[in-house]
C-alpha cells in the first residue's frame, strides 16, 4: 500500500512510522467538482463497516501532513492525529444509472468542502484532506454511529430532506435506502448552495428522479447572477430553503402537499437554516431572530423530535 502522503515524495522515517501507526484506510477514488469541493471514496483495511443512511464516522490525518494552503511538512514537536466527524454519503447510482444500495459497495463515500481558517488555533483537517490523491492513506473511524436515521419512518410516510451545501450527504444515503426498499410515500430532497457548481451530485439526482416517480430533487442557489442582479432576465432573488418550505411554494416545486400528520422532515447543514430554539434567562425556549426551518415548521404543526418526545422534525447540525 502507498503510504507516501506528501508532495514530491517528501517524508521522514518518523513520519512514515506515525502513518503506519495511525492510518487504516486508503483513498480508492476522488472526484473534485471544483477546487474547494471533494467527493472521496475510502476503503478500510478491514471489512467495510455496516451503516444506516444518515450515520457518520470520523476521518483523520496527522498534524505532520502538509496543507493545501502551504504545502510544507509540519514540524513534529507534538504530533497528533486530527480527526473530524463526517456524514457518510453514497454514490446513488452506478455507471449504468442503476441505483446502488449501501450494502452493494465496498467503500465509504464522503462529500467534503474545503474550510480554511488561518486564524484558528485548532489544526484544521480539510486543508490536509485536500492534498490527498488516489492511493494515499488516512485514518477512518471503525464504527459508523449516529441517530439521525430513518428509524422512525413507516413505508407510507412522506419524507422531506432539506440540506445546505455538503449537508445533503446523509440525505443521499437515506434517500437511496428508502428507494431501494420500495418506499411507497413521497420523497422530496432539496438543497441550497451558493453556486450551481457546488452541486456535486446533480447528475445522479436527476437520474434518480427519472427512475422513481415518488422521488423529487430540487436545488436552489444564493449567489448566481439571477440571485443578486435585479436586472437579470431570470432574476429570482436569493433562494433559501426557508422560502421553499412554505406550503404553497413547496407544492408548486414538488407537486404534492406536505402535512404534519404523514410527513417527516430531516434538516442537515447550516445552523441558521435549521434555527433551533434556545432557552432564555427565564428558561423559556426562544427561536433565533432570523427564522429557521424549525420555527416555520412548528407553526405549520410539526414537532421537533427529541429523545424523550419523538416528533417529525429531525436535525443534524454541521458545526
Amino acid at each position: 500500500m502507498n503510504s507516501s502522503n506528501t508532495p514530491s515524495g517528501e517524508s521522514t522515517p518518523e513520519i512514515e512510522e506515525l502513518r503506519s501507526k495511525h492510518y487504516n484506510a486508503t483513498i480508492e477514488d476522488l472526484r473534485m467538482p471544483h477546487e474547494h469541493l471533494m467527493i472521496v471514496r475510502i476503503k478500510p483495511d478491514q471489512e467495510i463497516p455496516v451503516f444506516s443512511g444518515g450515520q457518520y464516522t470520523t476521518l483523520g490525518l496527522g498534524s505532520w501532513e502538509p496543507r493545501v494552503d502551504n504545502g510544507v511538512l509540519a514540524e513534529l514537536p507534538k504530533p497528533k492525529l486530527i480527526r473530524r466527524a463526517y456524514s457518510i454519503s453514497c454514490p446513488m447510482v452506478d455507471s449504468q444509472g442503476k441505483i446502488l444500495s449501501n450494502d452493494q459497495i465496498d467503500y465509504l463515500e464522503f462529500y467534503i468542502t474545503l474550510v480554511l481558517r488561518p486564524d484558528s488555533d485548532d489544526p484544521p483537517l480539510t486543508p490536509r484532506l485536500f492534498r490527498l490523491k488516489v492511493g494515499d492513506r488516512l485514518h477512518l473511524g471503525k464504527k459508523p454511529v449516529g441517530t439521525y436515521t430513518l428509524k422512525p419512518i413507516q413505508s407510507n410516510d412522506n419524507v422531506i430532506f432539506a440540506g445546505t451545501g455538503t449537508g445533503e450527504a446523509p440525505h443521499n444515503s437515506m434517500a437511496v435506502e428508502l428507494l431501494k426498499r420500495g418506499h411507497s410515500g413521497q420523497i422530496a430532497s432539496m438543497t441550497c448552495v451558493r453556486y450551481r457548481g457546488d452541486l456535486g451530485y446533480l447528475a445522479q439526482q436527476e437520474e434518480l428522479q427519472k427512475q422513481y416517480s415518488n422521488y423529487r430533487y430540487a436545488a436552489f442557489t444564493t449567489r448566481e447572477p439571477e440571485n443578486i442582479d435585479q436586472n437579470h432576465p431570470q432574476f429570482v432573488g436569493k433562494q433559501y430553503l426557508q422560502d421553499m418550505i412554505i406550503p404553497e411554494k413547496f407544492q408548486e416545486v414538488f407537486g404534492w402537499a406536505a402535512n404534519p400528520e404523514q410527513t417527516h422532515i430531516f434538516l442537515c447543514g447550516n445552523p441558521s437554516m435549521i434555527g433551533l430554539p434556545e432557552k432564555n434567562e427565564t428558561g423559556e425556549l426562544e427561536f433565533p431572530e432570523s427564522k429557521g426551518m424549525v420555527e416555520l415548521l412548528t407553526k405549520q404543526g410539526y414537532q421537533l423530535s427529541s429523545p424523550k418526545v419523538p416528533g417529525n422534525i429531525h436535525f443534524e447540525k454541521y458545526w
